[in-house]
C-alpha cells in the first residue's frame, strides 16, 4: 500500500501530522508493506527567495491578526508539537521560499534519502536557531549531507534552477487534481484522503479500512495457460 503525503517545510501542521501519522504508522500490523512518498505544497509559491521575514510578522500581514494573536497561535502549536514529543521554537522563527527545499527532496528521493531529508528540514526549520531561509544554499547543503546525501552533488541541484523544478511542479498540480486545498494531506491507495493533522487515532483507523479495502487482482481468461514459472515453461498444446 502507498501513503502520499502533500505538505510543506514551512507548515507546522504537517511537522506535527508526520509525528502523529508515524505514531499510527509503527503500530500498523503491515507497516512494512507501507510505502510512504512525500509530495510537494508551497504554502506561499509566490514569495521571492529573498524574501525572508518573521514568522509572527508574515502571520499579522497575510491573516490580519494582531501580534498578541499570533503568538499565541504559535504557543499553542509548541504545545501541540510537545505533546508528539517535538522541539518546536515559539519564539523568534523566520519564514520564507521553500521550492528548493522541495527540488532537494525530488532528488533525496531518487537516492532512497527523502524521509529523512525531510525530517532534518522539519527539525531545522521548527526547532533550531538557526534559519534554512537566510543562510544561503550551503546551509541546505548542511542538511542534505545530514541526512545522508553526497554534499557537492546536493549543491548542484541548488544551482541549477531547473533540476527537479517541474517534479515540484507535477505534485502540486496533482494536489489541485485531487482537491487538497491545504496541508498536510494525506493519500492512502489513491482512494482514501485524510486532511490536516489529525489525531494518530484517525490515522490508525484509515490505515486499517485502506488496507482491508485493497482489492484482489482478478484474473481474465483461462487459468491453464501457456506460461514460464519456477518450475520451467508449458509445453505447448497442438491442436
Amino acid at each position: 500500500m502507498r501513503v502520499e503525503i502533500w505538505s510543506d517545510i514551512a507548515c507546522p501542521w504537517c511537522y506535527v501530522g508526520k509525528a502523529r501519522f508515524e505514531k499510527a504508522l509503527a503500530a500498523f500490523p503491515h507497516r512494512d508493506e507501507v510505502e510512504v512518498v512525500h509530495r510537494s505544497f508551497e504554502l506561499d509559491p509566490g514569495r521571492a527567495k529573498g524574501d525572508v521575514q518573521p514568522v509572527i510578522t508574515m502571520l499579522t500581514r497575510k491573516y490580519g491578526m494582531s501580534e498578541a494573536q499570533a503568538q499565541a497561535g504559535e504557543d499553542n502549536l509548541g504545545a501541540q508539537a510537545a505533546a508528539e514529543g517535538l522541539d518546536y521554537r515559539t519564539r523568534s522563527r523566520d519564514h520564507g521560499n521553500t521550492f528548493d527545499m522541495h527540488r532537494l527532496l525530488h532528488f533525496a528521493k531518487e537516492h532512497g534519502r527523502q524521509d529523512a531529508l525531510i525530517q532534518v528540514l522539519y527539525r531545522a526549520n521548527f526547532a533550531e536557531e538557526r534559519s534554512v531561509f537566510s543562510e544561503g544554499d550551503e546551509r541546505l547543503v548542511e542538511l542534505a549531507a545530514e541526512a545522508g546525501l553526497d554534499a557537492g552533488a546536493a549543491r548542484a541541484v541548488l544551482a541549477d534552477p531547473d533540476a527537479y523544478a517541474e517534479e515540484v511542479r507535477a505534485d502540486e498540480r496533482e494536489a489541485a487534481q485531487l482537491g487538497a486545498t491545504g496541508v498536510p494531506f494525506f493519500v492512502l491507495d489513491r482512494t482514501y484522503g485524510v486532511s490536516g493533522a489529525q489525531p494518530a487515532e484517525v490515522f490508525t483507523q484509515a490505515l486499517t479500512q485502506a488496507w482491508g479495502e485493497r482489492s484482489p487482482l482478478r484474473l481474465v481468461g483461462q487459468e491453464d495457460t501457456d506460461a514460464c514459472g519456477p518450475d520451467g515453461c508449458a509445453v505447448p498444446r497442438h491442436g
